[in-house]
């Protein structure tokens, strides 16, 4: 019989859980014993052996891996993303409890909604006394640039976050609010997802409430605040970009909601409209959800420092013509000071108490409150009046000089601070992989606009701290998360964001509307995977000829692939092949130096930004095969000798391999697929071309240096096939220049070519007559007109430079190619309004 997952079997000496006394724990009561609405979870937790449960913990983990879900902090390197922690173990409340809460959370959201309605328009607030407004003025968040501005249907505030904690009567109170741009709500989808499969049974069992219908709400409620009578409307989800800690949470909102993922950078502000830049042109923006903070969404009206927002943004909302969701200025709400007069704002706009009560709050503004704080401090919590600007500080852990030190800057400065009750948070129960331990608690709730009200999501963002004496429960210092399990009455129904199958469907399919940003990033994310993959080629081709059997050969070998290298830069002139050291010392830096020219590390970085930046458009799949990329790429601590280099440049080529198979196979043949094979296309061409230009450098009549350049063009065997003497270089130039059945010659990019600027939008009737078609036909005439026979017979006598010219002429063409591509698709230089 396995033991039970219950205080007094796992959880032997435990502060709380040691078998004494359970003090505020939400799942244990004061004997130790399981709280009612948590026994049907407790009933399979105790099936449990320590093992299984620690078996559950690690598929936890694997899942999120393979999703992807990581929470990033500023600071650190954008390839030393955090993966996101969640407990097995869920946070249970149960129905009756969660209905309060409910009725609070919606009370709260009307009154700030309200308050917010009041800053930007009448004030009265201020004339009756409610609110002072030196508070107001000097809040960085209350933006003058907004005011005046009304959004549709009056609402401000469409969706509004709340943290939550219980104090040690058992009662919940408000810690504070998010207004602006609030996170949390996409990681307790997928904390959700991932609990449901991995304690499916469980899940089941408990009748647990669905968070599906809060975002279908959302959807219909963004749709419904578009200014524009027209429909469908468009909406965008607008994010910082992928160094934001939370844009796992941006791309996958937007991938389940069904809205474009873009960045300022995405949208223009024409004649007081925003659009959005896709390479068909401008498409007006009627609703955007936003993840960008208040006074970064417009340099021209806000902060003139931000690359992150959209000029014009602020102009466009006076004129009414496109909605923002939560409005700019609504940050002026998350305050702390806000709370100390909530109470008295709630009786004078609703007429009612406070439903959830705040965490007793004093502004040290006001004299009377100034001097509890100072009489007070050491049984307080100290925190800036306005968000944003440093940490709480706990006043029962400062020293007596200490408390006077911060007694001299209270009355300095007083409109500065607010003092807050030090509240004794709830614990609940975290595996720690051993056993069952407490951890503070704080759940954030959510809540959206309805066009019949406000209404909450069952369930929340549960986060607990790190360890069972830290006072800040936080993502950022390292905390875990737990799902939010609220128990229903009875059965569940099942709610899905997908059309019921016996829908009457209408087969119009919109338009691709792919964001000139995302069109350029597919461009070089097929650029950089086709230049990583040939990087590697070509340094396992030098790697495996560091030993053999065949010195000889190898030496020859090995000769021509270092000429190639000193041509191409990669290598000091001079360079002896004869050094293996020194080779296997450059082989080592081209895996793990980012700043040394033609590294694969540089390849890899890269990489890893550009498909972040692209995360809502990649499927998952493919998003494991890059994140495998990244750990088979990575460079290991020691450096390595020739067999390990090759088994890692044979890792990353068959990556590449993984993902050439996902675009080619899986990917819908759409805009965003074509502008990525075309990058991969040219960067193709124009490698193979400096690859021979490299080989007709030193010797390129001698057969035996031919070899390698087969090998790493992945046409050695093709050759085999095709010509059965040995290598010459008028055959060889053929197989890669001239045959269009051969997926890696010049000829084949060409056509390929060919066929995807034929798909691509056009500005005039005569599609022939765009700018990028006009450089490849003029490239292709030139391959066309030219003799590669004698070409090649002149590179065998040593006169190289009839070829060496005409490759330098089909570089240079290509580059024209990818600038004109540029100009014309990514810098939106063309302005056409669709």
């Amino acid at each position: 019989m396995n033991q039970g997952l219950n205080a007094s079997t796992l959880s032997q000496g435990r502060p709380g859980y040691g078998g004494g006394p359970i003090e505020n724990d939400e799942a244990f009561d004061a004997a130790g014993g399981w709280r009612p609405h948590w026994k049907t979870l407790a009933g399979s937790l105790e099936s449990y052996s320590p093992q299984a449960l620690v078996g559950r913990q690690n598929v936890v983990r694997r899942l999120l891996g393979e999703h992807g879900v990581t929470y990033n902090v500023y600071g650190e390197a954008f390839t030393q993303e955090r993966q996101w922690e969640l407990d097995v173990v869920p946070f249970v409340l149960p129905v009756d409890e969660w209905r309060r809460l409910e009725v609070g959370l919606i009370q709260r959201a009307e009154l700030l909604n309200a308050i917010l309605a009041d800053m930007y328009g009448r004030q009265r607030l201020f004339r009756h006394g409610l609110l002072p407004p030196s508070l107001l003025h000097a809040n960085p968040g209350f933006l003058r640039a907004c005011h005046g501005i009304r959004p549709p249907k009056q609402r401000f505030l469409v969706l509004h976050a709340v943290d939550l904690v219980r104090t040690e009567k058992g009662q919940w109170w408000v810690l504070g609010d998010r207004t602006q741009a609030p996170s949390g709500a996409g990681y307790a989808l997928e904390n959700r997802i991932i609990l449901s499969q991995v304690l499916a049974g469980e899940y089941q069992n408990c009748h647990v409430q669905r968070l599906a219908p809060f975002f279908a709400l959302l959807r219909e409620s963004l749709r419904s605040l578009s200014p524009r009578a027209s429909s469908p409307p468009t909406v965008v989800i607008m994010t910082p970009g992928p160094f934001n800690e939370t844009y796992f949470e941006h791309a996958y909102l937007a991938r389940y909601l069904g809205f474009p993922l873009v960045e300022g950078g995405d949208l223009t502000v024409r004649d007081r409209r925003v659009y959005i830049k896709t390479i068909e042109g401008l498409r007006p923006v009627d609703v955007i959800l936003r993840r960008v903070d208040d006074t970064f969404c417009d340099p021209l009206e806000l902060r003139s420092d931000s690359f992150l927002g959209v000029p014009g943004l602020v102009d466009a909302l006076h004129a009414g013509s496109v909605a923002v969701v939560n409005a700019l200025g609504s940050g002026a709400m998350e305050t702390p000071s806000i709370l100390a007069f909530l109470p008295a704002m709630a009786q004078h706009i609703l007429g009612e108490n406070l439903k959830l009560p705040n965490v007793a709050t004093w502004w040290c503004g006001q004299p009377k409150e100034l001097q509890y704080t100072l009489d007070h401090l050491d049984q307080l919590v100290l925190k800036r009046t306005f968000a944003g600007s440093g940490d709480p500080v706990f006043g029962d852990q400062l020293s007596q000089a200490q408390l006077d030190d911060w007694r001299r800057e209270l009355k300095a400065r007083p409109h500065g601070f607010v003092g807050q009750e030090r509240v004794a948070l709830s614990t609940a129960p975290l595996w720690t992989g051993e056993r069952l331990e407490p951890r503070p608690l704080v759940l954030r709730t959510f809540v959206v606009w309805t066009q019949d009200g406000y209404r909450v999501m069952a369930g929340g963002l549960t986060r607990v701290s790190s360890t069972e004496q830290s006072l800040v429960v936080s993502s950022n210092r390292g905390g875990a998360s737990k799902d939010t399990w609220v128990l229903s009455d009875g059965p569940v129904e099942r709610v899905t964001l997908l059309p019921p199958v016996n829908r009457i469907v209408r087969l119009d399919r919109a338009p691709s509307e792919v964001p000139s940003r995302v069109a350029d990033n597919m461009y070089w994310l097929g650029r950089y995977m086709e230049r990583l993959e040939t990087s590697a080629r070509l340094l396992r081709a030098v790697g495996s000829r560091l030993e053999g059997e065949n010195a000889d050969v190898a030496y020859e070998e090995r000769s021509s692939l270092v000429d190639m290298l000193i041509w191409m830069g990669w290598l000091p002139l001079g360079f002896d092949p004869g050094n293996i050291q020194g080779l296997e010392a450059e082989l080592n830096g081209w895996l793990r130096y980012p700043e040394k020219f033609g590294s694969l590390r540089e390849s890899l970085q890269r990489i890893h930004y550009l498909a972040a930046s692209l995360r809502a458009r990649l499927s998952m799949d493919t998003w494991r095969v890059l994140q495998r990329l990244q750990t088979d790429g990575r460079p290991k601590p020691q450096s390595l000798e020739a067999p390990d280099l090759i088994a890692q440049f044979d890792r990353v080529v068959l990556d590449c391999a993984a993902f050439s198979g996902m675009e080619m196979e899986n990917m819908t043949r759409g805009l965003s697929w074509r502008f990525l094979d075309i990058g991969r296309r040219i960067e193709r061409a124009s490698v193979l071309c400096r690859w021979i230009r490299a080989i007709l450098f030193k010797d390129p009549g001698t057969s035996i240096r031919l070899n390698p350049l087969l090998e790493i063009c992945e046409s050695k065997m093709t050759y085999r096939r095709m010509y059965f003497e040995r290598t010459e270089l008028s055959t060889v130039l053929d197989l890669l220049l001239l045959n269009d059945s051969n997926p890696r010659s010049l000829a084949f990019q060409i056509e390929a070519l060919h066929e995807h600027l034929d798909f691509l939008p056009s500005a005039r009737e005569d599609q022939n007559d765009e700018p990028e078609q006009k450089v490849l036909y003029e490239l292709s005439e030139a391959m066309g007109q030219t003799d590669l026979i004698m070409l090649a017979n002149l590179g065998c006598v040593g006169q190289v430079d009839p070829m060496d010219h005409l490759l330098e002429d089909v570089i240079n063409r290509l580059n024209r190619l990818a600038d004109t591509l540029a100009h014309r698709y990514f810098s939106h230089a063309i302005t056409r309004v669709c």
